[in-house]
């Protein structure tokens, strides 16, 4: 992980479960934001010991894009108890929905953050598109329910889950074969250029800017 600037980290790690995707490519990014009191770790990859250690001393918890990027959300919430925020996973109707599947294949819905307790999610919170999160992020929606992007007005940043990537071409948005448009997701978008941003920090990719929002959101 390398500083970005004080107390600004990304890392690039290649993902667990990638299997040779076209899409998606093998190294995925995550970030650290660390403001002295508290750390938040985005979409979080194996930290390295030195973000462990900061985060013995400060309040520190974890924050999803989108819940199928929990990568090592699960053993570092219960290696350290660290709290984790995260859009709810796909319901069975969700999956029915946006895949075309049946009630038989898509029972139970998404294995996505399934290791959470039944019934009692303890230190996990679900949010929303819409929501501020009283750790100091705002959430924006992206092209699903449950994939956002985050606003963290202290540092001018935004951190995107699947909305936007970059791929080697420069910030874009991303190909999609759901239920909304690329056009459609730019539209939900594009009050985050009414905000300072300064930087974006993508997590299929790696962090840019201002322009490059602007840019991708056209």
């Amino acid at each position: 992980m390398r500083e970005l600037g004080p107390g600004l980290w990304h890392g690039e790690a290649p993902h667990p479960q990638w299997e040779g995707s076209v899409r998606w490519g093998r190294l995925v990014s995550s970030y650290a934001i660390d403001d002295g009191g508290l750390l938040l770790l985005f979409d979080p990859l194996a930290p390295p010991r030195e973000i462990v250690e900061l985060a013995a001393g400060r309040e520190t918890a974890i924050v999803l894009t989108c819940p199928w990027h929990e990568r090592d959300a699960r053993s570092l919430v219960e290696r350290f108890g660290w709290p984790l925020f995260a859009p709810p996973p796909d319901s069975q109707e969700d999956l029915m929905r946006k895949y075309g599947v049946t009630a038989e294949e898509a029972a139970g819905g998404s294995p996505d953050l399934a290791w959470l307790p039944a019934g009692d999610r303890g230190g996990a919170h679900m949010y929303a598109a819409g929501d501020r999160l009283h750790v100091g992020v705002e959430a924006f929606p992206g092209w699903e329910h449950n994939d956002v992007v985050l606003w963290i007005e202290n540092r001018r940043a935004v951190v995107v889950g699947d909305a936007l990537v970059d791929f080697g071409q420069g910030l874009e948005m991303s190909p999609s074969e759901k239920l909304i448009t690329p056009e459609q997701v730019a539209e939900r978008l594009r009050p985050l250029l009414a905000l300072p941003v300064e930087q974006v920090l993508a997590t299929h990719g790696g962090p840019t800017d201002r322009a490059a929002l602007e840019r991708a959101l056209g």
